[in-house]
């Protein structure tokens, strides 16, 4: 193997990775969801896009402080959250969902004050 073709790969990145599972789907929209209770979608989001080079870091915190974090938190959800945000592509995930949620939280509102409205 020449050294120009080992540079030629040594920087790539895998950009077909496998789906994320059910079970991360789930949790994250279950996050998203309270994120968009909480009227937290803008700050989430510019959070997430802030923070998008780190988010392997953030993963790898996570596991740092896991043994302290599951004896108050449920633990699978921690572990599978973590493993969530190795991935490339968990922000773009979180992101998407929030912004799905948020537009069907503002689809609910809209429809519930026009009938509201109706019915005066």
């Amino acid at each position: 193997m020449t050294l120009k073709s080992w540079l030629k790969h040594a920087f790539a990145v895998d950009t077909n990775p496998n789906p994320p599972s059910e079970a991360e789907l789930r949790l994250v929209e279950r996050i998203c969801r309270e994120v968009v209770r909480r009227q937290m979608t803008i700050p989430a989001i510019t959070f997430l896009e802030m923070a998008r080079p780190l988010n392997y870091l953030g993963s790898q915190t996570m596991r740092f402080f896991e043994p302290i974090v599951v004896a108050i938190a449920n633990a699978e959800d921690y572990q599978t959250f973590a493993k969530f945000l190795e991935r490339r592509d968990a922000i773009d995930t979180i992101c998407e969902q929030l912004g799905k949620i948020e537009q069907e939280a503002q689809e609910v509102k809209s429809t519930s004050s026009s009938s509201k409205n109706e019915s005066k």
